[in-house]
């Protein structure tokens, strides 16, 4: 009997076992990876429904994978999801981008955690997700106890920006506390303006620099002085805080807070900009003891402040530091700061406090000099690889004290300040800048007899963003141009706002970013990043709905009516990069608002947008071309149309019919009057430098189309072949020339590398794309790249159908010339990745589609059509203008042809 039982347990486990493997065989195809929270992998939010997203890993490449199914559970620590605040069930739907958090209320400075299951095609169950998290920040102004404290030697007005020279030096704030009993969670809540740095116990906390973002803080009275008058109100202020999980850092005992403040763009001097007031900050440590009860630490008059040895800090003058004067453990507990001041309460800027959104400022890269020199009076020259924006880092720098250290910051440009250490004589001593940036590829440093290269690194800083684009060819100047505006991009990025050029000017230029934004979106993910600037824009609309040249507005951002084009041009394509129609939701009314705008500038009669500002920095139409400018009314009427036809859009994927009609009207009334106005029907064109590049974007009448082309190839042919366009022409012509059956003139073009053109400048040694084709002025300037878009959406040929690409096609231009590319590029859905090569008359295409996409491949053919085997997961689709077409589900394709 007992053999009989043991017999059958053995039996048992073996089928048990049995079952147990089978069940592993069948598990999903696909697994959720990558999750975040509106956008962002850790998310601080102060909204009640924020969206989920995940992108389904198809590891294996399998034809036809697809999520039919998902199961969302979210809990208030990581080991909760046993009781979870808000489980789904299993949901059926292929969706997983977006999903609106639908549970409970959730509370104030509360953390939640969430993770995600999801079903196959076949029915088979992924396993859980990794968990991801989300922090709420403070929901309520009662909840703020903090007060706005700063320098009692210093006033409320910041420094007069044409004639301050003498700088106050950075202040540190301290205070200690105590922590009466175990801690469960203790976290920091506050800002600092215009930068702050945060210290606990001694020790850092972060890794952000140049920190919060730049927003538009508070209003400024004296705007209407300025030479650009733009004046409050505008829509929106708002200032941004941060938040920093602090249980670890906190002792049982005493503790000490301590706070450096930076002047940043608050109090700043220069004519480019205005400035809003005196350093300041608030903010509040928030301890929950393990049995339930709270104590707040809130900033107030009794905190200590003293000067810091940051004698002086400004964004476009530099930073000094004399180390005799720092104060060892100033933030430490038991410093004597007997003979420190008291902190003096100061005004609350008017801006809302929001959370920090859009990444902030770290050290992106490090790099090593490439050669260091010596030169006459002792000069010691530092070469870098590339010109980037950050700081040059002295590492064990044994000099005695008081010795004066200058590093000159050397680029192609003006606008860079000094920047000196004094030491103290300790031996070993480090530095490096905090609260401002320099643009440099070499330095110059004196006041200190050699440097090895363990002693000196140079620090990229800028927003912390990743790129989602890799693209390479087999061009190697294709390649080179890509790589320096990629350079030049990130130079230009800080406190998550696009400038013009991070050295002389440094301003948001709303031109500029609406020109280059199709590009950014193709090599990097700013999913944060735009979110945060459109918020900017929009907020920096005037009552009458005039959008500024620059958001945050700064009074010495010239431009036109193609800068103001950022409030519907960026959200727009936002919403189809990355498929969220609540970026369309948001700005809507400002969007309507502003094109409305535009209309006061219409001439009645003849239906164009005329130049109807007596600022001349008001009225640009296109801009820094090689040669002449087009006519501005015919710039200014393209984005009139460009603009209505983005809002008529906008308001029909929202369900708003009227104004989409409206607006669709408003949008056909300008291409009858461009057309009727602008075209000469004696020479067949609209004119030279870029305006028949616009006119065929807009779409010109049919009967004339083939005089518009010629005409166009004329222009070109008239310049040998090179670029005669401004950045408006710029950033359409290489399309036009593909989609109108000129993709050799625009491989030509692109492929000169004499002025003008970009492989000129890559010809004089540029690492960065410049403002000018000349070379005159800034030598850090991205906003030319918003012609390299066609880089992605012609050579690779990925051109979305539907937002998000969800639906997609891969139609590659085939240059002569031109042997193979190689793109991936990161989706809401997955990687995108399309590879092609042209070799002795074969063509082959290779292609992923992400899960929940479907994609139409355009594959080239020359006289035969491919025989292409049809199956569940490929389906011909006829053939188009040398085109074969296939449209094809997730997985991994590869299609030959002869061409």
């Amino acid at each position: 009997m007992l053999r009989h039982i043991l017999t059958a347990l053995i039996l048992f486990a073996s089928v048990f076992t049995s079952i147990q493997t089978y069940a592993r065989s069948k598990s999903a195809t696909i697994t959720p990876v990558l999750l975040t929270c509106e956008y962002d992998s850790c998310p601080l939010l102060d909204i009640q429904n924020p969206r989920l997203t995940w992108v389904n890993k198809n590891k294996a490449q399998r034809r036809g994978a697809s999520q039919t199914a998902y199961r969302i559970r979210v809990a208030e620590s990581v080991d909760g999801f046993d009781t979870p605040v808000w489980d789904t069930g299993k949901v059926h739907s292929e969706c997983s981008s977006f999903i609106t958090y639908s549970g409970p209320i959730l509370k104030s400075r509360t953390s939640y955690w969430w993770q995600v299951m999801v079903w196959d095609e076949k029915g088979r169950a992924s396993g859980w997700s990794e968990p991801a998290s989300w922090h709420m920040g403070i929901l309520s102004q009662e909840e703020w106890k903090g007060k706005w404290i700063g320098a009692p030697w210093q006033g409320e007005d910041s420094y007069n920006v044409m004639s301050s020279t003498e700088f106050q030096p950075a202040p540190l704030l301290r205070r200690e506390f105590n922590v009466a009993k175990p801690i469960k969670e203790a976290r920091f809540y506050g800002t600092g303006l215009g930068y702050f740095e945060l210290y606990i116990n001694g020790r850092r906390i972060g890794e952000d620099y140049l920190s919060p973002n730049q927003t538009n803080y508070d209003r400024r009275p004296t705007l209407n002085s300025r030479a650009i008058v733009v004046t409050d109100p505008f829509h929106e202020y708002t200032v941004m805080y941060l938040s920093h999980d602090l249980t670890t850092m906190l002792n049982e005992g005493k503790n000490a807070v301590g706070v450096m403040l930076g002047n940043g763009f608050y109090d700043i001097t220069t004519h480019w900009v205005q400035g809003y007031g005196t350093p300041r900050f608030m903010g509040q440590i928030e301890i929950v003891y393990e049995d339930g009860t709270r104590k707040i630490v809130a900033s107030d008059e009794n905190w200590s402040i003293e000067r810091s040895a940051i004698i002086s800090d400004q964004i476009y003058h530099g930073e000094h530091y004399d180390a005799r004067l720092e104060h060892d453990g100033w933030s430490c507990v038991g410093y004597d700061a007997s003979s420190w001041e008291k902190a003096a309460l100061k005004r609350a800027p008017c801006g809302k406090l929001v959370p920090q959104n859009g990444p902030a400022d770290r050290i992106t890269e490090r790099f090593t000099p490439l050669s260091i020199g010596k030169g006459e009076n002792g000069v010691i020259r530092i070469k870098f690889p590339v010109e980037i924006s950050g700081w040059v880092a002295l590492k064990n720098i044994n000099a005695a004290r008081g010795q004066k250290i200058s590093i000159k910051y050397l680029s192609e440009s003006p606008g860079n300040g000094a920047n000196t250490y004094i030491a103290k004589g300790s031996g070993n001593e480090s530095y490096h800048a905090r609260f401002t940036w320099f643009v440099f590829s070499e330095v110059e440093i004196t006041g200190v007899d050699s440097l090895g290269v363990a002693q000196v690194e140079a620090h990229a800083v800028n927003s912390n963003i990743e790129r989602s684009g890799h693209f390479a060819t087999s061009n190697h100047l294709i390649n080179t141009i890509n790589k320096i505006w990629q350079r030049s991009q990130l130079d230009n990025m800080h406190g998550s706002i696009a400038s013009d050029c991070p050295h002389r000017e440094r301003s948001a230029y709303t031109g500029d970013g609406q020109i280059t934004c199709v590009t950014v979106m193709h090599n990097f993910d700013v999913r944060t990043f735009y979110n945060k600037w459109i918020r900017d824009i929009r907020g920096s609309q005037c009552v009458d709905g005039y959008i500024p040249n620059g958001a945050p507005w700064q009074p010495g951002c010239g431009g036109g009516v193609g800068w103001g084009a950022a409030m519907e041009i960026i959200p727009w394509e936002f919403h189809r990069h990355y498929g969220d129609e609540r970026v369309l939701a948001q700005n809507f009314e400002a969007m309507c608002k502003h094109v409305r705008w535009m209309t006061t500038w219409v001439d009645e009669e003849t239906g164009i947008m005329l130049s109807n500002d007596p600022c001349a920095w008001k009225n640009l139409g296109d801009w820094l071309p090689p040669r002449n400018l087009p006519r501005t009314e015919l710039v200014h009427t393209f984005y009139l149309w460009l603009c209505s036809d983005i809002v008529s859009s906008t308001a029909k994927s929202l369900g708003y019919m009227a104004e989409a009609d409206e607006f669709a009207a408003l949008r056909d009334r300008t291409a009858v009057a461009f057309h009727k106005i602008f075209y000469d029907p004696s020479t067949g064109s609209y004119g030279k430098h870029g305006s028949n590049v616009l006119a065929l974007k807009m779409g010109v009448p049919a009967d004339r189309k083939a005089n518009v082309v010629e005409a166009l190839r004329a222009n070109i042919a008239e310049v040998n072949d090179h670029l005669d366009t401004g950045i408006v022409g710029t950033r359409y012509l290489f399309e036009v020339l593909c989609d109108n059956g000129m993709m050799d003139l625009a491989y030509k073009i692109i492929n000169q590398r004499d002025f003008p053109g970009f492989g000129w400048w890559i010809e004089q040694g540029a690492t960065t794309t410049w403002e000018q084709w000349n070379g005159k002025n800034s030598r850090n300037h991205p906003m030319f790249g918003g012609g390299i878009a066609w880089f992605y959406s012609r050579l690779v040929g990925l051109r979305m159908k539907d937002a998000g690409f969800s639906t997609f096609d891969v139609k590659p231009v085939v240059p002569k010339g031109l042997e193979w590319v190689d793109y991936s590029h990161n989706t809401i859905y997955g990687t995108i990745a399309i590879k092609w090569r042209q070799k002795k008359g074969g063509f082959t295409l290779e292609c992923e589609v992400p899960v929940g996409t479907t994609a139409t491949i355009w594959l080239p053919y020359s006289d035969v059509v491919p025989k292409i085997k049809e199956s569940k997961f490929i389906k011909p689709k006829g053939v188009c203008d040398g085109y074969a077409l296939y449209e094809v589900k997730s997985g991994r394709y590869k299609f030959k042809s002869k061409i």
